[in-house]
């Protein structure tokens, strides 16, 4: 499909060859423009989408090329998607009728926006090791040598920082919803994001 075919230009870009990463880049381009112009108005759609492109040439080493490429992809276009709806000033609000397209994508945006402020509540060392594993499918060894951390210690962060989370999902949703809008809430959260600790 795709996906793997993205992924083997990916892997033959990462070993510099520069006829299958412009290859690559074309075909992104493609993708990004038809994904944020169903989704954001056209001036954001087009400033996401390069600042993607950008992101995607600073972090193509840190690509695993174990790992499928359509989630990596998908994780960096959300979480664009998501800095311009903030950067919009409509963060508060887009769920309701605003002029954002986003074509029944709501609940997944507001699960992802739950994440990322709580992510933000986190230690930085704890935040950037979930945010590189969980989300956009790092190695635990990709993300040691990125972080500066251990591999022992890009673990426990991670299993302290999905306890936390999990632990500050329980208190926020119970402060504002019934018992079964808490159950709902707290499974989209784990859902959307993948986040499930290893035992």
């Amino acid at each position: 499909g795709r996906g793997e075919k993205w992924r083997s230009l990916m892997i033959a870009a990462q070993r510099g060859e520069n006829r299958a990463y412009e290859q690559l880049l074309r075909e992104l381009d493609d993708w990004l423009f038809r994904y944020y112009a169903r989704r954001l108005p056209y001036a954001a759609a087009q400033d996401a989408r390069q600042e993607v492109l950008l992101a995607i040439h600073a972090n193509r080493h840190m690509y695993d090329p174990s790992r499928p490429f359509g989630p990596w992809i998908n994780a960096i276009a959300r979480y664009k998607l998501i800095d311009r709806i903030r950067d919009s000033s409509r963060f508060a609000s887009f769920a309701s009728s605003d002029g954002i397209a986003i074509d029944g994508h709501e609940a997944a945006i507001v699960s992802a926006i739950l994440i990322d402020r709580l992510l933000n509540s986190l230690r930085p060392a704890q935040a950037r090791v979930i945010r590189l594993v969980k989300l956009q499918g790092v190695s635990i060894e990709a993300a040691s040598n990125v972080t500066g951390q251990s591999v022992a210690l890009v673990k426990v962060n991670i299993h302290r920082g999905l306890r936390r989370l999990a632990a500050m999902v329980a208190g926020k949703v119970a402060a504002t919803a019934t018992a079964t809008n808490l159950s709902r809430r707290r499974d989209a959260f784990f859902k959307a994001a993948s986040l499930k600790a290893k035992e």
